[in-house]
């Protein structure tokens, strides 16, 4: 998907693009875009929820202005991992960490879901800063959503007749080259401004275990 966000004084919006199944225990993977005064940098929000359950979130500064142009954000879901995209750019890679007992999105059918809404409660700076709704209306632009995915017509996924990574698509077997890993590090290293694998005073009794495995 090619966004472009909510422009000069955004604060208390958050813009999203993400997958989502439907009903009690729901699966998610979302990008979501909080807004920020005038001047201040947007914050990218990640998550991932598998039967309902999230905390799974990491944060990220853009390198970029992402009101002044278009931008594509991508997100990448097999059974192996998921990918987070910005420009063609990883930022994150959650693995599926099963065999450890880490729950993992992979059988419920999700839609694509694209809003933006006032969330001034906790969106900006932790809800200290409040929407400014003498600038309204705020606008975000989306263009050129490309999906690319399993169809489930009728319960049944179209990807069971795949036999052989032979025929799979590229993305059913998706994974990072060493080009991809130095740029995630520098990503992570650079633009990361929050983890839950390193918030001890959210998680006092331990970080999930998935924490202590490889990003990539």
């Amino acid at each position: 998907m090619q966004l472009k966000l909510v422009p000069a004084n955004s604060a208390g919006t958050v813009t999203t693009f993400f997958l989502s199944s439907q009903g009690e225990g729901h699966d998610e993977i979302n990008f979501e875009f909080l807004g920020n005064v005038s001047g201040q940098p947007y914050t990218i929000h990640t998550n991932v929820y598998t039967q309902g359950k999230g905390n799974k979130e990491q944060q990220f500064h853009l390198w970029f202005d992402p009101t002044a142009a278009f931008h594509t954000y991508t997100i990448v879901w097999n059974p192996h991992r998921i990918v987070f995209l910005v420009d063609n750019s990883p930022i994150r890679v959650f693995n599926n960490h099963e065999s450890i007992g880490i729950p993992f999105p992979k059988s419920q059918a999700m839609k694509v879901y694209c809003s933006l809404w006032n969330a001034d409660e906790w969106a900006t700076q932790g809800g200290r800063v409040k929407t400014d709704w003498a600038l309204a209306p705020f606008t975000a632009y989306y263009r050129n959503i490309n999906i690319d995915g399993c169809a489930v017509p009728s319960g049944t996924s179209s990807c069971k007749s795949i036999g052989s990574t032979n025929n799979a698509k590229p993305w059913q077997t998706h994974e990072l080259d060493g080009k991809g890993r130095n740029r995630l590090r520098w990503v992570q290293s650079k633009h990361m401004v929050y983890n839950y694998c390193a918030d001890s005073k959210r998680f006092p009794q331990g970080f999930s275990e998935e924490c202590k495995r490889s990003r990539f």
